[in-house]
């Protein structure tokens, strides 16, 4: 099954409406057209609704990505998919739209083998996204001409991947997170000249260039918790993901309005699938959560992931820096074992979420500050309907920049069996 609809998953975009002091831009983030796109620092949708936490806590019912130890959690059989909508009003302090776009998020598979003891998940998520559209108008020759730069950027990096969480002694949990990154990044500029009087001068040329990934990277995990008393534990989390130099090819060429992707039609081929690497740093992660079992759990934990390492294809940085990401959640369950309610037994999520984005322009810093809320459902005796909304600001009008007001809901449902790890012990 998951073969029939991975290719869903790389159709995740939003379409959304940005504007520059020129003119108005098209795109899913304007900042997203710096480096390899937006990274997804913030997991499945139980995590989203707690500001990305999954370092330090999980649960049994969801699989988890974030922290390949805590799938030792996982007891039982879970499938896990969602959906997601973003709306988002971005203004450059003069001029507003609104805009809003979605698609399939991601795919999570958890095998709990030994339950409690050894669990393998496996599934589709997206590393990273880029997805813009600029159009930008200025004088050309002096004045004489006017030109019209229409800046295009799609795509992203992907993974399909295979994990591991096991018991390696009592309270700690260890895990490995394997990962085929795929995916292919586009990016066309298209530039047309008019005289005073709008008319075109000459023909329309672009530029086509496009990058292709292939390779894999690795992520370890850590979990131990302390039992605090009878009913209460102090989790600990850790995670290290290495990406270093991801291998792929590249394709640029310079041609008439639309030759240039066609290796074959003439213009200026710069590179034929080329092959190289881009250098993606390793990303860190440390966490600390308290849990009062079957009621609360509220958590602190912080990612980090250098981006003034970075290299594109020509082995050259982009003026990126580093990226730090806090996220602070609460849950809670009113009542675990009620029979009457599902409100009662349903789980309830709030989160704080900050990202220190790795985007440094005109000497401003790009923060991302979001207030995240949502809930599990239950719909049955063991599965899950899950719900996360984030309404958060990034960027800032100021310094010709773009700040964009955006709300994301992420809408899906866990798919829980008991029966297929456990012994019948009736006929």
């Amino acid at each position: 099954m998951l073969s029939k609809i991975k290719w869903h998953l790389l159709g995740v975009c939003c379409t959304l409406f940005l504007f520059s002091e020129a003119k108005a831009q098209l795109s899913a983030s304007t900042y997203s057209a710096l480096g390899v796109g937006e990274f997804n620092y913030s997991g499945l949708t139980q995590n989203q609704a707690m500001g990305g936490l999954g370092i330090s806590f999980g649960t049994g019912w969801s699989a988890n990505v974030v922290n390949p130890a805590l799938q030792t959690r996982n007891t039982i059989f879970n499938f896990q998919t969602a959906l997601n909508y973003k709306r988002i009003n971005a203004s450059n302090g003069q001029e507003t739209s609104d805009v809003d776009g979605g698609g399939l998020s991601y795919i999570a598979l958890s095998l709990p083998f030994k339950p409690g003891k050894f669990a393998v998940g496996m599934g589709l998520n997206q590393v990273s996204s880029v997805n813009y559209d600029l159009q930008i108008n200025s004088l050309a020759n002096g004045g004489e001409f006017n030109s019209t730069n229409n800046i295009i950027g799609d795509g992203g990096i992907s993974e399909a991947y295979l994990s591991t969480g096991f018991l390696l002694a009592k309270n700690l949990s260890l895990g490995i997170h394997a990962s085929y990154l795929f995916g292919s990044t586009i990016r066309t500029n298209r530039l047309s000249i008019f005289d005073e009087n709008g008319t075109q001068v000459g023909g329309t040329s672009e530029y086509y260039e496009r990058l292709t990934v292939s390779d894999v990277a690795l992520k370890a995990g850590a979990h131990y918790y302390f039992q605090m008393g009878e009913s209460s534990n102090l989790h600990l989390g850790a995670i290290y993901q290495h990406f270093g130099e991801v291998n792929g090819k590249a394709f640029a060429k310079l041609a008439a309005f639309g030759q240039a992707s066609d290796p074959d039609t003439d213009g200026d081929l710069i590179a034929n699938d080329e092959k190289g690497n881009i250098y993606i740093p390793n990303r860190y992660g440390f966490g600390v959560s308290y849990e009062k079992i079957n009621k609360y759990v509220v958590g602190l934990e912080g990612q980090y992931q250098d981006f003034g390492d970075f290299r594109d294809f020509l082995g050259n940085p982009l003026q990126l820096r580093e990226t730090v990401k806090l996220g602070l959640g609460f849950q809670m369950v009113p009542d675990f074992a009620s029979v009457d309610s599902r409100i009662k037994r349903s789980t309830f999520r709030f989160g704080l979420e900050y990202i220190k984005t790795p985007y440094y322009l005109n000497q401003t810093n790009i923060n991302d500050l979001g207030i995240n809320f949502g809930a599990s459902i239950p719909v049955n005796q063991l599965s899950l309907m899950n719900l996360a909304v984030k309404v958060g600001q990034r960027g800032t009008t100021s310094a010709g920049l773009i700040r964009e007001n955006y709300v994301n809901f992420t809408f899906g449902f866990s798919l829980n069996d008991n029966s297929w790890f456990y012994k019948q012990v009736f006929q």
